[in-house]
């Protein structure tokens, strides 16, 4: 059969083609749906059966399925589109209560953060107007807590992206080559693993220590080769550090030039990320704006648990401009889940945290004038 498009005859099979062709399956953003819906539109046409085997939820990620017990299904639930509505929501119902406060609310969405924010925060917190806002304190996201407190974060762990590459003598497979780079490069994962087990073994014998206490190490790429019977002249390993606030980041670049010398000659490193800033925001009770957080938090019978962001979030740029900074995501009873399979927050507890906004903030914008404000 041919079907007739614009007054040209097409072959079906053609104009099926260049619908399929329409659909923009590239990244960085694919339209998967958009390819699912064609196929399963196909297969109800030809009568054939269809099985889609997805990434271990429950329901579609993006669905927003909420089930009997009122738990909300999606990706983005805990991290952190909950936040963004709860503020959104807070401040709709501030507005509808006629309030009005000393201090300017701004609410900002800025992109990257789960890439390392460079053109998001890191760009927008030296652009002019950030400048403009007259920033006194920030409020950022936080994690859930599977129990009944709720977690507060005053600073974060420094991320490090390192790549360590290990030049070597090349050769052919078959032979007892010297010097080569899969030995040095041996040395250097021993050297990491080795660091890293140690800080594991602090976090696991210390009942003070939470998981922003201590460094974390782990190898997250290799490269290296052309060929099963050639040696190469070059293989490369990658790592993910995060180092908590209380580390000199100078004696620990120590360490690990140390490490690549005794590992062997020639060896280089270099950073896709080095967070160098160490601020924390203080907690001290004679701390207005903690004051301010602490005691409305109190009113409200809530529980808190200070502790280091065990990750990197937006606030490290807030804060290293000297700006204190609080990360916090009202969600407690809640196990975390964030960029896990089946995340999920229950409607109670994203509908109690709009109030702890509605309650914190008149009270974080009474704050009166501190030291380097204008």
């Amino acid at each position: 059969t041919i079907s007739e498009r614009g007054g040209v005859k097409e072959d079906p099979a053609v104009s099926v083609f260049r619908e399929y062709i329409r659909l923009k399956t590239v990244h960085p953003e694919p339209d998967y749906d958009g390819a699912l819906k064609f196929l399963g539109r196909i297969s109800e046409e030809l009568g054939l059966p269809m099985k889609k085997i997805e990434e271990q939820w429950k329901y579609d990620a993006f669905a927003a399925v909420k089930d009997a017990e009122g738990n909300i299904y999606g990706r983005g639930t805990q991290d952190m589109k909950c936040v963004t509505i709860q503020y959104i929501e807070a401040i709709r119902r501030l507005k509808a209560a006629g309030k009005r406060f000393p201090r300017t609310i701004h609410l900002t969405f800025v992109p990257d953060e789960e890439v390392g924010g460079h053109k998001g925060m890191e760009s927008f917190i030296n652009h002019p107007e950030f400048k403009k806002l007259n920033v006194g304190f920030a409020l950022d996201e936080g994690l859930a807590n599977p129990t009944e407190a709720f977690t507060v974060f005053y600073g974060e762990r420094n991320p490090w992206w390192i790549t360590i590459r290990c030049p070597g003598s090349p050769g052919h497979g078959s032979r007892f080559v010297e010097n080569t780079a899969a030995e040095k490069l041996r040395r250097i994962i021993n050297s990491f693993l080795a660091f890293r087990e140690r800080e594991k073994q602090r976090l696991d014998t210390s009942e003070c220590f939470t998981l922003g206490d201590v460094t974390t190490v782990n190898m997250t790429m290799v490269h290296g080769g052309v060929a099963y019977n050639v040696i190469p002249a070059e293989m490369d390993v990658s790592f993910d550090l995060r180092i908590p606030p209380t580390v000199d980041l100078q004696e620990f670049e120590e360490q690990i030039k140390a490490w690549c010398a005794e590992a062997g000659e020639g060896i280089t490193y270099e950073f896709a990320q080095k967070f160098m800033q160490q601020n924390t925001t203080s907690t001290e009770d004679n701390n207005p704006w903690w004051k301010a957080f602490s005691s409305t938090c109190k009113a409200l019978n809530m529980t808190l648990e200070k502790e280091i962001f065990p990750a990197a979030t937006d606030s490290r740029f807030i804060r290293a401009v000297g700006l204190p900074a609080i990360g916090f995501s009202p969600m407690n009873r809640t196990p975390i889940l964030l960029h896990d399979h089946n995340e999920f927050l229950n409607e109670e507890v994203f509908l109690r945290g709009i109030t702890v906004y509605e309650r914190l903030l008149p009270v974080l914008t009474a704050v009166p004038a501190q030291s380097g404000e204008e």
